[in-house]
């Protein structure tokens, strides 16, 4: 045995040699795959902790389907569009209070207790008089009031004002469905991500357990000493940790992505889905925008400082008179003597507002102030959107940059952790810099992994951050 891994030292001693001779070259396909033909076969290895991750319950293969899931079962999309209804009836409240009003009313009365009282009335010398019961035993009356508002600036304009309420509801709506949007796409890219981190780790603990088994079998040779044991067994305890963290994580992205669904448990990703496609699909579901002052929550903002300007206008309404008419017919039982039943009339009602007790003024300092808020509100609004937007713009390129980045730096990583393995091999490594080299390998492929992914998030925010969703 010592024999053959002498001859192997001398076989491979002139490549190791070359290499440390010699500028490494840039990290290649190429490269790596001749480098590895220079190791000998990784020796088997199993653990439980190989296993993949169990599927989750449901699994979302397209965008359509995502979105019918919003449509069906988001609380935060049926939150938005329950408050357009309450808007549209705020609407048809304020136009009943300028339609005529019907009401009728009417009243039976028994008597319980009730005498009997003579009339003066009878026959002559009969000693037989007439008697009436006071009060009368059963009595009714009825009537039908019609009133009708002719002139009433304030009610007449407050319609139009819960029209423009519609309107900023509306808007709040269609930004709501961009935002959700926005959430379930990074949440579906999350899912992916946790789902290849997942799979780089196993790949990371099969290499550490090869490694472990690797030096014990050194030991066993006299080739290695207990501390290379230690070191091998460090990495893949490392390994393990790093699994079971990302294992974790990957559970709660798709537990995430359920309730992002409005689905209470584990939703994954189907293997096949084309990232590339379901990424344009999340974006052609939406419109582009020219500026920010088109997107839907500014332009919702900016309909909401014109409702508190009306509402300011309003308020001064109310210090003007209204004009009004009422008719009422009314039926008595029994009828009074000398007067029809039932009795009709006309009237009309000019009220002038005098004193309230200061109930007008106070109503106008809070529209002033109310006024003021919702400047306020969609003045910071559109300063957020307009940072939010350049943010957006220059994350996609950071990202696109950090990402030719990670790929040099895994490459490098796995040239570096391959030529350590196969120096370690041949006995001219340490067991540290194998262990170094490992995890610095693991860790390139994990960062490479996150900024692929998040290069897709950056483009999905870069569109839909100038962008309306009318779905």
């Amino acid at each position: 045995m010592h024999k053959a891994l002498l001859l192997l030292s001398l076989l491979l001693l002139p490549a190791v040699a070359s290499a440390q001779g010699a500028k490494p070259p840039p990290p290649t396909s190429a490269a790596v795959a001749s480098a590895q033909l220079a190791l000998p076969p990784p020796p088997p290895v199993s653990d439980p902790m190989l296993a993949p991750v169990p599927p989750a319950k449901r699994v979302i293969s397209s965008w359509q389907e995502a979105l019918s899931y919003l449509r069906l079962r988001s609380t935060d999309l049926r939150i938005a569009l329950d408050q357009v209804l309450q808007a549209e009836a705020q609407t048809r409240i304020a136009l009943a209070q300028y339609l005529p009003s019907i009401q009728g009313t009417g009243q039976f009365t028994h008597q319980l207790l009730t005498n009997q009282v003579a009339s003066g009335i009878g026959f002559t010398g009969s000693g037989i008089t007439q008697s009436n019961t006071v009060p009368l035993p059963t009595t009714w009356n009825g009537s039908v009031q019609v009133q009708q508002s002719l002139l009433n600036v304030q009610l007449f304009d407050q319609i139009s004002i819960d029209e423009l309420g519609e309107n900023a509801g509306r808007l709040s709506a269609e930004d709501e469905k961009r935002t959700l949007a926005l959430g379930v796409a990074n949440q579906i890219v999350s899912v992916v991500t946790a789902e290849r981190s997942a799979e780089i780790n196993r790949v990371g603990l099969k290499v550490a357990l090869e490694q472990l088994e690797i030096s014990q079998r050194k030991q066993a040779l006299g080739a290695a000493n207990g501390l290379d044991v230690v070191r091998a067994q460090q990495n893949a305890a490392n390994a393990r940790a790093a699994l079971v963290n990302g294992d974790e994580t990957l559970r709660e992205a798709r537990e995430s992505l359920g309730l992002a669904l409005g689905i209470p448990e584990e939703t994954g990703v189907a293997p096949d889905v084309d990232m590339g496609n379901l990424t344009q699909s999340a974006i052609a579901s939406c419109n582009v925008v020219g500026d920010v002052d088109q997107r839907a929550d500014i332009a919702a903002a900016r309909t909401k400082l014109d409702v508190a300007k009306r509402n300011l206008q309003n308020v001064w309404y109310s210090f003007l008179p209204t004009v009004a008419a009422q008719s009422t017919v009314n039926a008595n039982s029994p009828a009074s003597t000398g007067y029809p039943n039932p009795t009709w009339n006309l009237q009309g009602i000019l009220s002038v507002p005098l004193w309230d007790g200061g109930v007008r003024y106070g109503n106008l300092r809070n529209a002033r102030a109310a006024q003021d808020i919702a400047a306020q509100t969609l003045e910071s609004l559109r300063r957020q959107a307009i940072i939010q937007v350049e943010q957006a713009q220059r994350q996609l390129v950071v990202a696109e940059l950090s990402d030719k980045v990670a790929t040099e730096q895994r490459d490098l990583a796995a040239q570096n952790d391959l030529m350590t393995q196969t120096a370690y091999t041949v006995g001219q490594g340490t067991s540290l810099e194998l262990v170094t080299a490992s995890e610095a390998h693991r860790q390139a492929e994990l960062n490479l992994a996150l900024i692929d992914f998040s290069v897709v998030k950056a483009r999905l925010l870069a569109v839909l951050a100038l962008a309306t969703c009318p779905w």
